[in-house]
């Protein structure tokens, strides 16, 4: 019987992560001969953990908080969206030992409407991002590849927004977040990129009453999946999109790269996602 397949992921804090719920699902519904590992790393252990799981035969491993932008300076190779990212979520382990750094969630983030809305051409118009963190960097390059034209940014620290639109030139426009009502009107994309919304967090509260009919509503946060905002847009009719699928797909790649087989995103997987005890 051939050695099962290795992979993992690191960060720290560790075990809130539900990526080993994932691909230890896929692993079993594929019956691929493979595990996928939680592994808590500590700051200085970084360099010399990463060391230990190449020599240990690891395929790679995904990457959360708080080392998303630290790990790039221990790859080898980065891939164009996770340098003009600043992060990376998925580290592939070649056979002589080099690390490639690469970013996903644009991907996923992709691919989730496209599943849902074939049709969405955001090139036809500007897009609304809130948010400033690492998820709203790889949205707004995933929207410009697309095709964006302009891109509203909004943040509740205005300074964090600024940093990002200058890093990816005049089609990002930073705007007030007290000035969301008049930056929604022309809008045919809005993603929350926040965490508002989220359990235990205030809900973000948007006027969506004087939008574009065919606007695009996506929110990132999958806890709740349906989110306050995702409920409201719903029932004055907009198009929407909630996180899990991003969280899903995103994964996809990483899968496919370390267990050799392309994984399937279904119903039962997103059930089990959501279940709060597993």
């Amino acid at each position: 019987m051939n050695k099962p397949l290795l992979a993992g992921v690191i960060g720290n804090p560790i075990w809130h992560s539900k990526s080993p719920r994932l691909h230890n699902y896929w692993l079993k519904f594929h019956k691929i001969n493979g595990y996928y590992i939680p592994i808590h790393v500590e700051p200085n252990k970084l360099e010399d953990n990463i060391s230990d799981l190449i020599s240990l035969g690891f395929r790679g491993v995904n990457v959360t908080i708080p080392y998303k932008s630290s790990i790039l300076s221990f790859a080898d190779t980065i891939t164009d969206r996770a340098a003009v990212i600043g992060a990376a979520n998925t580290l592939y382990f070649n056979s002589d030992g080099k690390i490639t750094a690469d970013n996903t969630d644009g991907y996923g983030f992709k691919k989730n409407i496209y599943h849902y809305f074939p049709s969405w051409m955001p090139a036809n118009g500007p897009a609304v991002v809130l948010g400033a963190g690492g998820a709203a960097k790889a949205i707004i390059h995933t929207l410009l590849s697309e095709g964006v034209p302009r891109i509203k940014l909004l943040n509740r620290t205005k300074s964090k927004a600024n940093a990002i639109a200058e890093s990816f030139g005049n089609k990002v426009e930073v705007v007030d977040w007290y000035a969301s009502d008049e930056a929604l009107k022309d809008a045919i994309s809005i993603v929350n990129t926040t965490s508002l919304g989220m359990v235990g967090q205030p809900d973000l509260k948007l006027n969506l009453k004087n939008i574009s009919s065919n606007v695009l509503i996506t929110d990132l946060v999958y806890n709740p999946v349906d989110t306050n905002l995702l409920k409201t847009a719903k029932t004055l009719g907009y198009n929407t999109v909630d996180g899990l699928g991003m969280l899903l797909y995103q994964a996809e790649l990483g899968f496919s790269n370390w267990f050799n087989h392309k994984p399937d995103v279904t119903e039962e997987l997103k059930a089990i996602m959501l279940e709060e005890d597993f």
